[in-house]
This record gives structure tokens, C-alpha cells and sequence, in this order.
């Protein structure tokens, strides 16, 4: 099992600024990949970025390209979302995932992730 914790959601203002961060333990070893989703009210769960943890590639979904940027700090075992200039539609419930050994799913894709974290909630106001 991996267990994921997010922080760092918050009420921001439109053109600002957030940092989320999601601290994995447990089993860990066996990932691969480590995503940020988004789920906003009637909407479907949106994959936003995803990043390689062996080798740092990162992956970001169209909406927020040139962004937001996602990192990872190995030693914490900690992955990271920087969230630069928002906007009133990045408005969501941010979620972390971990996907697990052997998984062939696309990054983006949201069944590729075996593990997820409680979810931090991201407001931004106009």
C-alpha cells in the first residue's frame, strides 16, 4: 500500500499563486509515476500533470501548460504542484496519485493510478 497526504490548497486570488505538495509513504518502491488530478463540481476528474519519478519527466494536460509546473524531491518523497497564474477555472478538489508496479494505462488516464490521496481544495476568485 501507498499512502498519500496533499497540502497546500487554499483560497487564492485570479493571477495568483499556489504550491501544493503530496508526501507518499509505505510502499513505495513500486511507482512509477505520480500524478495531480483535479475533480471540479460536475465535471469529470481532470488529469493536470504527472511526472516520472526515476527520471523527473514531466507530463501537464493542455489547460494548464506553461502553468503549472509539477517536481518531485526524492529524498522527501515528496511530489509537488507549482500553480502560477490562476485562473477562476482551476477551481477543483486537487488529488495526488501513485500508480503501482506493471501499470500500462496512459499517465493522463486516471485508471492508470492505484493509490490517491485524500484530495486539498484549490479556490480561485475573480
Amino acid at each position: 500500500q501507498v499512502q498519500l497526504v496533499e497540502s497546500g490548497g487554499g483560497l487564492v486570488q485570479a493571477g495568483g499563486s499556489l504550491k501544493l505538495s503530496c508526501a507518499a509513504s509505505g510502499r513505495t518502491f513500486s511507482r512509477n509515476y505520480m500524478g495531480w488530478f483535479r475533480h471540479a463540481p460536475g465535471q469529470e476528474r481532470e488529469f493536470v500533470a504527472a511526472i516520472r519519478w526515476s527520471l523527473g519527466n514531466p507530463y501537464y494536460g493542455d489547460s494548464v501548460k506553461g502553468r503549472f509546473t509539477v517536481s518531485r524531491d526524492s529524498a522527501q518523497n515528496t511530489v509537488y504542484l507549482q500553480m502560477n497564474s490562476l485562473k477562476v477555472e482551476d477551481t477543483a478538489v486537487y488529488y495526488c496519485a501513485a500508480d503501482g508496479y506493471g501499470s500500462v494505462r496512459s499517465v493522463t488516464s486516471k485508471d492508470r493510478y492505484d493509490y490517491w490521496g485524500q484530495g486539498t481544495q484549490v479556490t480561485v476568485f475573480s
